[in-house]
């Protein structure tokens, strides 16, 4: 399998939203309520992917030409990291945060952090980070998660 990371385009945002709610219903509603996953999903439409792409460095990887994942950065914190589930566990969440890792280090960061959800932390610590606190909003708990690059 060949991972290709690009900048997102404006004509990606459906497909974005699209891998987004998917990964959400699939991935994070075993671990978070359906009041949590219905709150986040309402940022993720289309239209919310756009207006995130004017504020965030947003990427996208491809395989085959299909849109399989997505991820952000916004200064030092990666944001909106997301994968179809179907093809979670493939390699495509490496390949997008080696990317990301890039771009930081281009940008002269000495570090990511990332909000990660309960459901990715394993994913996280296995590429290097580390807990540093956890965050609490309602119902929603979020691991904030540090690597030096």
């Amino acid at each position: 399998m060949q991972c290709q990371v690009r900048k997102a385009e404006a004509a990606d945002a459906t497909r974005i939203s699209q891998v987004i709610l998917a990964a959400l219903l699939t991935s994070n509603a075993q671990d978070y309520p359906a009041s949590v996953i219905e709150r986040v999903k309402a940022s993720f439409t289309a239209d919310g992917v756009l207006h995130l792409m004017q504020s965030r460095r947003m990427f996208v990887a491809l395989v085959d030409g299909a849109l399989l994942g997505t991820a952000s950065l916004d200064g030092r914190a990666v944001r909106t990291m997301f994968v179809d589930p179907a093809w979670q566990g493939r390699g495509i969440g490496r390949c997008l945060m080696l990317a990301l890792q890039q771009a930081a280090r281009e940008s002269g960061e000495q570090s990511l952090i990332v909000p990660a959800s309960i459901t990715a932390e394993g994913f996280y610590a296995r590429l290097g980070f580390r807990t540093v606190r956890e965050q609490l909003d309602g119902e929603e708990r979020t691991l904030i998660m540090e690597r030096p690059l």
